[in-house]
């Protein structure tokens, strides 16, 4: 599943194509969106943005198209009806004078007043989003820090999009490789400055996936690894889908263990279980 960066990403891309710009012609081939069809048609796109994995199609009109990609849902921007070749099912066309922005495969799509998002049964849920210009370092160590929060195990933890929406499971594993922390540790475990480097962590490494269109590794390594022209699977992780590899730090064989049933990635050296860190 997409994670919040990519969203991110691929929320710009359909901004850049449809801000500013009348719907000409809508498909919809979602039959519970149907009725919808005359709220959406010939209006104006204010702006396209997202919260987490979700995606938000703000209108002229005061609504917002909401979608989530779910598991296998994407969307393609084309010049106006060039649509590439695909045997996915189209959910949802926007057409615009000059583009086409398709959403195929998905189904969790609505359309609400944008005033009455937050009412909107999954944004209702989340958390902050990861990437948003006002969640700062302060408030991430908070949120770790609240009874709400501060019991669960970091593995757990960090998948919850209650806690802060748009981290899934590569950028689980990478956030707490950087952070030097074990996914069994729960926040209340830690000190002060763990707390710190951990929320410290969790922004800078989204921010870093979204800015690099997908690496997490350190600035270094990403525009060495760009410069060799590294296969782009292989390069761009610390320690996510490198098991049995050496650690990027340590050399220590990278372990994969699987965690609120996802796969988990994991230098044991750099990453010690709290018993043996406070030894």
């Amino acid at each position: 599943m997409p994670e919040g960066p990519e969203i991110r990403r691929s929320a710009d891309e359909l901004n850049e194509a449809l801000q500013g710009q009348f719907l000409e012609r809508v498909e919809i081939g979602l039959p519970s969106l149907q009725p919808s069809h005359k709220d959406i048609v010939r209006q104006k796109v204010l702006k396209v943005t997202s919260w987490g994995k979700a995606m938000l199609i703000h209108l002229e009109n005061a609504l917002s198209i909401y979608s989530h990609n779910q598991l296998y849902g994407v969307w393609r921007v084309s010049a106006r009806d060039k649509q590439p070749e695909t045997s996915r099912s189209l959910r949802l066309g926007l057409h615009t004078a000059m583009h086409s922005a398709v959403l195929y495969s998905a189904s969790d799509i609505s359309v609400w007043p944008t005033q009455g998002l937050h009412q909107q049964p999954l944004l209702s849920k989340l958390g902050p989003d990861v990437l948003s210009d006002d969640l700062t370092i302060a408030q991430i160590k908070d949120r770790l820090s609240s009874p709400r929060f501060c019991k669960s195990k970091l593995s757990s933890l960090f998948l919850n999009q209650h806690f802060i929406a748009g981290i899934g499971n590569y950028l689980r594993s990478e956030i707490l490789f950087f952070a030097g922390l074990h996914p069994d540790v729960t926040p209340r475990q830690l000190s002060c400055e763990q707390l710190e480097l951990l929320a410290k962590a969790t922004q800078s490494v989204c921010l870093r996936s979204y800015a690099t269109g997908g690496y997490t590794v350190d600035e270094t390594r990403w525009r060495e690894a760009l410069r060799r022209n590294d296969d782009f699977e292989t390069s761009r992780f610390m320690v996510f889908d490198r098991e049995q590899l050496s650690c990027r730090e340590c050399s220590y064989p990278i372990e994969r263990i699987n965690r609120n049933g996802r796969r988990l990635y994991l230098c044991l050296s750099c990453q010690p279980s709290y018993s043996k860190a406070h030894r």
